[in-house]
């Protein structure tokens, strides 16, 4: 099976359980679909038939959520292993993991925790994403988070520290645009001033979700719309960027296959829009 390349145009989904039955009637036209790598762990099984399945149809991108990479306890040798069998059995597309850490001394979070970005702190990062490349024989995309709190004693935007981490470690970036209007509106920044401190380069994914607008903050729920300022962020990061495969992140409250379809197409009508500007 050759690893499948995506087109800098394609809008993609991330797959779920409560559509693979109408996703492989339909065969809608997509440019690519997502997965969250931990799901497909086991090495046989109704998971990996759906997997091998989705792979045969499109092109596949796995997404980690919990190899905890910027975690103070030494790497996650066990989840790399899996990581490593998967990537072999499948050979996706892209593979990409979080700017994060999620566990300690055995205690695990359940959650995406973010890392006070300082030298220190890149160091360690630096050296983590250069063993899963290492691992995986591939490079990976890392991906920007959101988050609730900054530490102070962060010597650099996230956005910064992602573009030293690529110039040093070789790793690509997921960039998640809606995480950077959430934490934009949190924290008081310019999300759109944050696109010039990245290598347009390194970008090889776009991610794009709904949030929840809550009394004192937004919250990354993956459960809604893309809003109109993520849009429009998009748009500014294609005309910067130029176009790249950009995909729809729905993780809660599901809505019929179709909404979903409708906002990868949209995805894609700005990205070609981006394109024929460019070469206009």
């Amino acid at each position: 099976m050759s690893q499948a390349l995506i087109p800098a145009t394609a809008g993609g989904i991330g797959l779920r359980q409560p559509h693979y039955r109408e996703v492989f009637e339909r065969r809608p036209a997509l440019g690519f679909v997502e997965v969250h790598s931990e799901n497909f762990f086991l090495d046989g099984g109704a998971a990996m038939q759906v997997l091998e399945r989705t792979r045969a149809a499109y092109p596949l991108s796995l997404h980690g959520v919990g190899l905890s990479l910027g975690s103070a306890d030494s790497l996650a040798e066990q989840h790399l292993a899996k990581l490593k069998r998967l990537v072999e059995r499948i050979e996706p597309a892209l593979v990409s993991e979080h700017l994060c850490w999620g566990g300690l001394d055995g205690w695990h979070a359940n959650d995406l925790l973010p890392l006070p970005y300082t030298g220190q702190s890149l160091a360690l990062m630096v050296e983590r994403v250069e063993r899963v490349q290492d691992t995986l024989k591939r490079t990976i995309l890392v991906e920007n988070l959101s988050a609730y709190v900054h530490f102070r004693d962060g010597t650099m935007s996230e956005t910064a520290f992602l573009a030293e981490l690529a110039r040093r470690s070789g790793c690509g970036l997921l960039l998640d645009l809606n995480n950077l209007y959430v934490n934009a509106v949190n924290f008081g920044f310019d999300a759109e001033a944050c696109l010039a401190e990245l290598p347009g380069a390194a970008i090889g994914e776009i991610h794009l979700a709904g949030h929840h607008v809550g009394e004192d903050c937004l919250i990354d729920t993956h459960d809604a719309r893309v809003c109109a300022e993520v849009w429009a962020l998009y748009a500014a990061a294609c005309e910067r960027f130029g176009p790249k495969p950009t995909l729809i992140e729905w993780d809660a409250r599901l809505p019929e296959l179709d909404v979903l379809l409708g906002e990868a197409e949209t995805a894609r009508g700005i990205a070609l829009r981006a394109r024929g500007a460019a070469h206009g």
